[in-house]
């Protein structure tokens, strides 16, 4: 019987233009269900990318403080996720889910 080789898949490999990342991070940040690990982890993947010394330096961070705050295990601070978004030639946008008139939900 012949086995089967199997590797781990790391999205990071997958993201190559501006536009996959910004897809990415946004299909992330759909997901997350205001679980800010979860993005963090995202932003973390498209460091990696990039390449997380470059995204350090462009950040003004650390190389090994970037590499805790994107973990996913720990909660960034909006400062450091705002420094690296910048780093990485994206932005952060908001949507109103609401309408203000009516509080009817606009996303369905």
């Amino acid at each position: 019987m012949t086995r089967t080789v199997t590797s781990p898949y790391d999205v990071a490999e997958h993201l190559r233009t501006p536009e996959e990342m910004a897809a990415y991070l946004e299909a992330a940040m759909e997901e997350a269900d205001g679980d800010a690990g979860f993005i963090a982890k995202a932003l973390g993947d498209i460091a990696r990318a990039k390449g997380m010394s470059q995204v350090a330096s462009d950040a003004g961070l650390s190389r090994e403080s970037l590499y805790k705050a994107l973990s996913g295990e720990r909660n960034p601070s909006l400062d450091t996720v705002l420094k690296v978004v910048g780093a990485l030639g994206l932005k952060l946008r908001a949507e109103a889910t609401l309408d203000p008139h009516t509080g009817a939900d606009r996303t369905h």
